[in-house]
């Protein structure tokens, strides 16, 4: 199988991008690439193309390709920085990358500019730093630019020739210059939030930032003092809105993709911030997704992208076109997580063991010194007896699945997947990697408690909202647990919410469903433990360290698991389970016990190896507290923005008031991050990973906020009608016609009362129900029924109860119907008592008689209204349900059949109710005009500073 493109050069030619892979050594370079322009078509060339023709940058890679309503950009890796060196393989982190549009030669150029200037800068910055330079450990397998271009500089970056003309590198040619839209929408608006060029800046934290933060600085890379987040200038990479206006765009999707490209500037800076932020790892050789004890391909028939682990494949979907168009050998998976490396020795004396700090490089590129130069066999006999040389790696690697951010991805989704959910696996070798030695791994695994429950993120300390009944919680938890003893085999349930307060309701629900399925009897419940460690009442008093009555209480559980050992390239154990710990938030908690359990896992290890760990002093083993602090703060900043509470303790075993007033700085931080800028980013992260379509950006452009794809509101709500019609319907002799959820105003005989809430509608050959449902509970809180003999009539058009946004004021898109009635035979009645699903059918009908209400008695016609839920999915390509009835069609065959019902009841002609004609009538409920003349000057204000905030 050809190996992966390691360097590449991105053209800007007339037709279209041209990627031209670099030789690596001793081999042929490979075929050159061209995405046209227009069509965004990928198809290989039969030439190399001339360098000295066209403007162009140096890649280290290809993320994929960011398409976005008629846009679609190149995503391409520009700095790149070696964090570990693994079996003699190097592993990178990505710490920038390159938008280019691939809507004119001309904004392709600008954009190559930018980058390669961006890049020069960086290598400018960390020629005065002690930093592994791009080309550590891949000398013997690529080729930098600087072996074949005599304009590269000295640092292989490549320079534009002299003997090319100026303005094909600093300005495009005159004829096809031209204002940029984006410029103009990005200086007027999108400000991004004073916190978030910190969080996820390709800069990172500053030394005295990270330290205020209680984060490492040790070996810290800084990046570019750049002007401004894309390299020194205030467009996206030199997007032209221009070259996307020329797309045709299909008048039933005008509003949609109008309102995606005005939002289209963020979309471009949140995505190059998240791959820029530091938090994504490759390797050209290594399959860094799977554990040591994880299936291998060893035959290597199978490209890099069909061998890694779909779960941490995070830009799968932006590859899809090179992977469906055969270009394996340019795609390259990133995995979002944490990758460190640690190399330190012990040495065996009568006394406590001793740690040499001058033995053990912390410092990646100390470490590649030490792999390429150091020989076991130069060690004196009686030091390789005395002295032990070990490096630790640790990687983390985070879920695909209910990927996201802090409360906007809770818990578990229909699938058995939960979120912030991370394998960390601590790998303990020789320095060397020497095959004749033990290679130890460790694995632990993070997951939100897999239950359905949300929490809202105004508050700092919000109360966990349970939704769904238990049996539909059951199976998800019982799906969830299927997938984790099938990989990891035995697993240990470590639970750190507190017993007291808000966190013990969903405490003791999680307890019991993890007893149910234990009592089971099946495998899988014999495979499951639990242990509820209230964390916060055990370590009151910042006592942190009574973790190790955690550890004690869970050593029989650590020598049952074992770990897992490799030596000579063959697995000579398997570690047989797993401890998944969570908090509420799976973060500061469980990075403190997390790393407890590594440490003790190390301890087992090393006394194996003949050498005891426990008996060294506390300060000689802070680079294993750094190690696993740096990994908290990494899987913090990418679930919460900010780094890991707890983190003071988490480096130096101590807690004191220091820390605590740096925790309430994140807290702060993570509050205003929730309810500023998550919902975007969250939007964002969904659209990258192909989990939802470019709708989902019309609907933030509405309320400001991202909906959950997982959620497969349409099984919801048709169990919804199913539970509903089973418990409301009394009388056996009715025959159900038809069942809809809808939304209607907040109260009775209006139109426009908000906030509308989504009920059910019921059609049967008697009557309509109309229920209102908890959709947390999954109960039925209270019905009317209404008799079709008493209908009086029907309206269907336009409702449009807002004109904030574009798509709140599509007539096409926006419609319902107003029904008049009688009020006089209609029945109401309310739940007083539980109605859950899983209460006998007779039982649920007599809780619901033995509990009505009168309705009020009217002469005058009462209104019902209700308004079309929106059609158009939010889910991706993968998800995308295709049954899906547009919004008018669904509200006209509605009217059809309760005017068809209601027919039968009266036993009169079509069209004719009581003597009247004209049951069903075309008239808008509210017009577009009627809903400009409502809306207030204070309403449209609120939502432009909203928006200005939000978007």
């Amino acid at each position: 199988m050809p190996a992966l493109v390691r360097k590449l050069l991105v053209l800007a030619a007339i037709e279209g991008l041209v990627l031209q892979p670099l030789a690596q050594r001793h081999q042929r370079p490979a075929t050159p690439v061209l995405i046209e322009y227009k069509t965004h078509k990928i198809k290989p060339l039969t030439k190399v193309v001339d360098n000295s023709e066209n403007v162009f940058v140096e890649s280290h890679g290809i993320v994929g390709l960011l398409t976005v309503a008629s846009a679609s950009f190149l995503v391409s890796i520009s700095q790149r920085q070696q964090v570990a060196q693994i079996r003699g393989f190097p592993v990178y982190v990505v710490t920038d990358v390159a938008l280019i549009p691939l809507s004119s030669q001309a904004d392709a150029q600008h954009a190559i500019i930018q980058t390669r200037d961006g890049v020069k800068h960086a290598d400018a910055v960390a020629s005065d730093e002690s930093v592994v330079t791009d080309s550590s450990g891949d000398e013997e397998s690529s080729r930098s630019i600087a072996d074949d271009d005599p304009h590269a500089d000295d640092q292989g970056n490549p320079v534009i020739s002299e003997n090319l003309s100026p303005e094909a590198h600093t300005k495009p040619p005159a004829h096809q210059r031209r204002s940029s839209v984006a410029e103009d929408v990005i200086g007027r608006k999108g400000a991004y939030g004073r916190f978030a060029d910190n969080w996820f800046s390709k800069q990172g934290w500053s030394v005295e930032k990270r330290r205020l933060q209680g984060m490492s600085i040790d070996n810290l890379h800084q990046g570019p003092n750049a002007a401004t987040l894309y390299g020194g200038s205030s467009t996206i990479d030199g997007l032209d809105g221009q070259g996307s206006s020329r797309h045709t765009v299909d008048t039933s999707t005008a509003d949609a993709e109008k309102i995606t490209l005005s939002l289209l500037p963020k979309l471009l800076r949140t995505t190059k911030m998240l791959f820029s932020s530091r938090n994504f790892f490759f390797s050209y050789d290594l399959d860094i997704t799977r554990s040591i004890a994880g299936p291998q391909d060893k035959s290597g028939d199978l490209p890099l992208n069909e061998r890694v682990d779909p779960l941490y494949f995070w830009n799968r979907y932006l590859s899809l076109p090179f992977i469906e168009s055969s270009l394996d050998t340019l795609v390259l998976p990133l995995m979002q997580g944490f990758v460190g490396q640690q190399a330190f020795s012990i040495e065996k004396t009568t006394g406590p063991a001793q740690y040499s700090p001058k033995d053990a490089p912390g410092d990646v590129s100390e470490i590649i010194e030490m792999q390429e130069h150091i020989s076991e066999s130069s060690q004196s006999s009686e030091e390789k007896v005395l002295k032990g040389n070990f490096l630790l790696t640790l990687i983390s690697r985070r879920s695909v699945n209910r990927a996201g951010l802090r409360y906007l991805r809770r818990g578990i989704d229909d699938r058995g997947y939960t979120a912030n959910s991370v394998e960390t696996e601590q790998i303990l070798s020789s320095p060397t990697w020497d095959s004749d030695r033990p290679v130890y791994s460790f694995v632990q695994f993070r997951g939100s408690i897999p239950l359905y429950f949300s929490q809202t993120p105004y508050s700092f300390k919000p109360v966990p909202i349970l939704q769904h009944s238990f049996d539909t919680n059951h199976a998800a938890f019982t799906e969830h647990f299927r997938k984790l003893t099938s990989t990891y085999g035995k697993v240990q349930l470590i639970s750190l919410v507190e017993k007291q307060n808000n966190e013990a309701q969903i405490g003791e629900e999680y307890q019991k469903h993890a007893e149910q399925l234990q009592a089971s009897g099946d495998l899988l419940g014999k495979n499951i433990g639990f242990e509820w460690f209230d964390f916060h009442h055990v370590c009151r008093g910042m006592k942190f360290e009574n973790v190790s009555l955690l550890i004690h209480s869970q050593e029989r559980n650590m020598k049952d698991f074992s770990e897992t050992i490799l030596r000579d390239g063959k697995l000579e154990q398997t570690q047989k389970g797993v401890f998944r710990t969570n908090c509420m938030d799976c973060l500061d908690r469980t990075n403190v016990v997390q790393s407890a359990f590594g440490r003790r896992a190390l301890e087992a290890q090393l006394e194996k190896e003949g050498f005891d760990l426990s008996i060294q002093a506390p300060n000689s083993t802070q680079w294993l507290n750094y190690i696993w602090a740096d990994n908290g703060d990494a899987i913090s900043k990418q679930y919460s923005s900010t780094a890991a509470l707890k983190g003071d303790f988490t480096r130096t075993r101590k807690r004191d008031y220091r820390g605590i007033l740096n925790d309430l700085n994140l807290t702060l931080n993570r509050y205003f991050n929730n309810i500023v800028n998550d919902y975007f980013s969250q939007a964002t992260i969904d659209y990258l990973l192909g989990n939802v379509s470019s709708q989902t950006f019309a609907e933030f452009e509405a309320d400001m906020m991202s909906k959950d794809p997982a959620m497969s509101m349409k099984r919801v709500r048709q169990n919804a009608i199913d539970t509903a019609s089973r418990i409301v319907i009394a009388d056996s002799s009715e025959d159900l016609l038809g069942g809809w959820t809808l939304s209607m105003p907040d109260k009775e005989n209006t139109i426009r009362t908000f906030p509308f809430k989504e009920a059910i509608l019921l059609l049967t050959d008697a009557g309509l129900y109309i229920c209102q449902y908890s959709w947390d509970e999954e109960k039925v809180s209270s019905f009317e029924r209404i008799d079709l003999a008493d209908v009086l009539g029907m309206n269907y058009g336009a409702y449009i109860t807002s004109t904030l946004a574009p798509s709140q004021s599509n007539e096409s898109r926006n419609v319902g119907f107003v029904l008049r009635y009688k009020p006089g035979e209609t029945i109401q009645r309310v739940n007083t008592r539980s109605l859950a699903t899983s209460v006998p059918k007779d039982a649920e009908k007599k809780s619901v008689k033995d509990s009505s209400i009168s309705a009020p008695s009217s002469s005058e016609p009462h209104i019902l209204a209700f308004k079309a839920l929106p059609s158009q999915n939010l889910a991706g390509p993968a998800q995308a349900d295709s049954t899906a009835i547009p919004e008018l069609e669904l509200i006209r065959s509605i009217c059809t059949e309760i005017e068809s019902a209601a027919i039968s009841r009266s036993r009169i002609g079509p069209g004719h109710v009581d003597g009247k004609i004209d049951f069903v009538t075309e008239k808008d409920v509210i017009s577009l005009k009627d809903a400009k003349r409502s809306t207030g000057i204070f309403e449209q204000l609120g939502h432009e500073i909203k928006k200005l905030v939000w978007a």
